[in-house]
């Protein structure tokens, strides 16, 4: 198969192909990995090849389903694959060798994916940019010199160039947007409790959520299909769904009250293409026959973000903790990142009072925030308040980390208030800038209400679809 008939497909294409056997699983494996040859070394998407894996895989059989026979990609943090290492971006575990699959792997592999790779990911993805010291920067593909997003810039970087049509992402701030938006692909974070964290414990405390992003809408509706089976134990789950999601992409999305906001939520203001973007869209859907006004979000978006850090800091400082404890020795500075080390040693303060407190400041936000969705089926905001930032304007290992919370809220001032509450949320490559930077849109629903987002976001691709754009670095 070439590289330009690899291309014209989605994964869901790709899959019916060899359903039809037009094509074989191998020969779609072997297009990926010859994608990943030639593009990889200028984007540093992926960081480690599983060529062995991939080709185990396909030595049996595969099951029969929407998405079988396609070559996939693991972000290198929270997807654990039994025998192979996932470091989560950090030099602390190059040697962190998986004893199971995780439940989401596990879901993959009855769907019938081909893994063959590990994307890159900052040191335990707590940045908006993916630029660890272990394994060096991802490169956005659409300007070299930009950067990816974080923290599933590795993943979003790969499928913009299409490596891959989909790729395995995780959010607990913004990590699948934040990447979607700047690398101009789909990405969708689930509700709370749609997809399990089986066997490790909830990432962050509830706000991380794993899934994917995607060229097309509807890849990413049968890739959450595969995986938002809840596991017994799970502390909690999300509501099941009517219908399968992949039904929902293409359905009327009926008459929706949108409320749109061109506000900076945590900090700042948005640049002027993410304002124009919001603007185009909320007009774009007006046309569409929804019912669309501007609208003020409720809730203290910096007391929030400070709840966060606490939540955050400590949830790493106890992993950073039991590693040390598993070795027999305490972690050293000169073993993780400076932003990492500055969270560990931030964490130290906190008591368990004060993070008793973090979380009911979460809550009370959380409902707060989410009292929007009483008048409004949707809104509409940007993603990021800024296109694509340079590469090492938040940089997670400078001596000086004063104003890297301001940079990092001044950037992604808009995704984490949707962690906290538990919505579904996704970002949609609907504005570009002036220098031909993607611009994310950024739509969210109600906690559970998936189907309305991929309703609407199936009638939005048909009328501003953006397939058709591709990076010209190579």
């Amino acid at each position: 198969m070439t590289f330009e008939d690899y291309r014209k497909y989605d994964a869901v294409g790709l899959a019916q192909l060899v359903a039809k056997r037009e094509v074989s699983p191998q020969e779609l494996l072997d297009a990926a990995r010859d994608r990943a040859a030639k593009v990889n070394p200028a984007i540093n998407a992926i960081v480690a090849m599983l060529d062995a894996e991939a080709e185990k895989t396909l030595s049996s059989p595969l099951p029969a389903g929407s998405l079988s026979g396609v070559p996939y990609l693991l972000k290198d943090i929270g997807a654990q694959m039994q025998g192979v290492i996932t470091t989560s971006g950090s030099r602390l575990f190059a040697k962190a060798r998986a004893e199971t699959d995780s439940a989401i792997v596990s879901a993959y592999r009855k769907a019938g994916l081909v893994i063959f790779g590990k994307t890159n990911t900052p040191e335990f993805g707590l940045a908006a940019t993916t630029e660890p010291v272990h394994f060096g920067p991802s490169r956005n593909p659409w300007n070299t010199d930009r950067s990816t997003g974080g923290s599933s810039g590795g993943a979003a970087a790969a499928v913009a160039a299409e490596i891959v049509p989909a790729a395995h992402a995780s959010d607990g701030g913004g990590s699948i947007r934040t990447p979607a938006s700047c690398c101009g692909i789909f990405g969708m974070k689930p509700s709370r409790g749609r997809v399990s964290m089986s066997p490790a414990g909830e990432g962050w405390g509830s706000l991380s959520v794993q899934h994917a992003v995607t060229r097309s809408v509807r890849d990413s509706a049968a890739l959450l299909d595969a995986v938002c089976q809840p596991v017994v134990g799970d502390p909690y789950w999300a509501p099941p769904p009517e219908r399968p999601y992949l039904e929902e992409v293409g359905r009327d999305p009926g008459r929706l009250r949108i409320g749109f906001t061109t506000a900076a939520l945590t900090w700042g203001a948005l640049d002027a293409p993410n304002l124009r973007g919001v603007r185009e869209t909320a007009r774009l859907c007006e046309s569409l026959g929804h019912d669309v006004e501007e609208v003020v979000l409720a809730g203290n978006c910096q007391m929030m973000a400070v709840a966060v850090n606490v939540l955050v800091s400590t949830n790493i400082s106890a992993m950073l903790d039991r590693e040390g404890e598993r070795r027999g020795a305490p972690i050293r500075e000169d073993e993780i990142e400076r932003l990492t080390w500055m969270m560990y040693q931030d964490a130290r303060r906190h008591t368990g009072v004060a993070y008793a407190g973090a979380m009911q400041t979460m809550h009370a936000f959380g409902r707060t925030l989410s009292s929007v969705f009483a008048k409004y089926d949707v809104v509409l905001l940007s993603t990021n308040a800024k296109p694509p930032v340079p590469l090492g304007w938040m940089d997670t290992n400078a001596q000086d980390l004063t104003n890297y919370g301001e940079r990092l809220y001044s950037f992604m001032p808009n995704t984490q208030p949707f962690n906290v509450n538990g919505s579904p949320a996704m970002s949609m490559p609907l504005a570009w800038s002036d220098d031909g930077l993607p611009v994310g849109i950024q739509f969210a629903a109600a906690p559970g209400r998936e189907d309305v987002l991929f309703r609407l976001a199936g009638q939005i691709e048909q009328v501003r679809p953006w397939a058709n754009k591709h990076p010209t670095f190579s």
